[in-house]
């Protein structure tokens, strides 16, 4: 029996109970002795009987299976990306904690009889217990879908709005704005953004915070000091480099990730310039590597980590005694937004005394 899977009834004959007994014993019912107990859950770890996923699933209507949708965009690695590598380990921790399994669904069009793409139709093809989406178009219809139904979602940086529906994210808001008061703190007056799509949450609120912090500064909003990524390496550096050409350039580039910064100071460097010395950079993320780059990043940092715990709190919040057969609440709870703070290191100071 070592190289098979023990089975309840197996374990029921062995124990000479009833499989019923035997249910009852595993799942602490009280109408079973204490020595027929003892018994049967002594035989049942000498064996490492395990339960049924799918009988288990049958009888409390729980898979205890959290679903993650992930999506960076077409020719993007998802899962090397340091941020939503980050945000999956505070998923996996505070789930795996509340006896979660997670499952990672391919991005890519699904096959065997799945048809076309539908987060409905392949939630509930693996019956998991609710879902998390991120990198994910709020706009999609199979993501409306979704959020119609009655399947717990929460979205991290996507913004969603449903039955069953919540969301959690950074200050994206509040970050945008504080890279521009470190800037102009130090005296900068041409401070430039790239900025991530506006269709996303994090996109859009950093490029309005950074709007707020002109403002607050005093500073005039310049269309030409304004341009789009795509949060990765090089739209950073091509997006700077176009900066870099202007016969008035930034002095300061705000950058709404760190990937995108590292390629803005690699198009600096292309041109000859110096960072801090001919140009401020300051990133968006506080990833791993921006504390060891040369010199280190200014960078506004997310509780990365903590992001996907919120998630999965969120999401066992959903399921925490509710009726699996009931209609989700109408009312959707309300969403989780986390602080940032400013990390200040080496790619920021005083801009140059003489233009270039």
């Amino acid at each position: 029996m070592a190289n098979e899977r023990t089975t309840i009834r197996e374990l029921a004959r062995l124990s000479g109970v009833s499989i019923g007994t035997v249910s009852r014993a595993l799942n602490g019912y009280t109408d079973v002795s204490p020595g027929t107990r003892e018994r049967i859950v002594r035989l049942a770890e000498e064996l490492d009987y395990t339960p049924s996923a799918s009988a288990r699933t049958l009888v409390t209507q729980r898979s205890h299976v959290v679903g993650v949708f992930l999506d960076t965009g077409e020719g993007h690695p998802d899962l090397q990306h340091p941020f939503f590598h980050e945000v999956l380990v505070g998923v996996q921790e505070t789930a795996g904690a509340q006896g979660f399994d997670l499952l990672l669904f391919a991005t890519e069009q699904p096959g065997n009889g799945y048809g076309r793409h539908n987060y409905v139709k392949r939630c509930r093809h693996h019956n998991v217990d609710g879902v998390i989406l991120m990198g994910v178009d709020h706009n999609d219809e199979e993501v409306r879908r979704l959020t119609a139904s009655t399947i717990p979602t929460i979205g991290v940086d996507v913004q969603l709005t449903g039955r069953a529906t919540s969301y959690v994210c950074s200050d994206n808001l509040a970050g945008g704005a504080l890279a521009v008061d470190h800037l102009a703190q130090q005296g900068h007056r041409r401070i430039a953004v790239v900025h991530g799509p506006t269709d996303t949450l994090a996109g859009n609120d950093r490029l309005k915070g950074y709007r707020q912090g002109l403002q607050r500064a005093g500073l005039a909003f310049r269309d030409e000091y304004v341009t789009q990524g795509d949060f990765y390496v090089d739209s950073g550096h091509e997006a700077a480099a176009r900066l870099l050409e202007l016969d008035e350039p930034p002095t300061a580039i705000v950058a709404a990730s760190d990937l995108m910064a590292v390629g803005a100071i690699r198009a600096a460097a292309a041109r000859g310039l110096a960072v801090p010395r001919d140009l401020s950079v300051v990133g968006f993320d506080d990833i791993l590597l921006a504390a060891h780059l040369q010199p280190g990043l200014t960078t506004l940092r997310q509780d990365k980590a903590g992001l996907g715990t919120a998630a999965a709190r969120a999401l066992m919040a959903m399921n925490v005694d509710a009726d699996p057969a009931a209609d989700a609440d109408a009312n959707p709870a309300a969403p989780t937004i986390l602080p940032v703070q400013l990390v200040t290191r080496g790619t920021t100071a005083p801009p140059p005394s003489a233009g270039r």
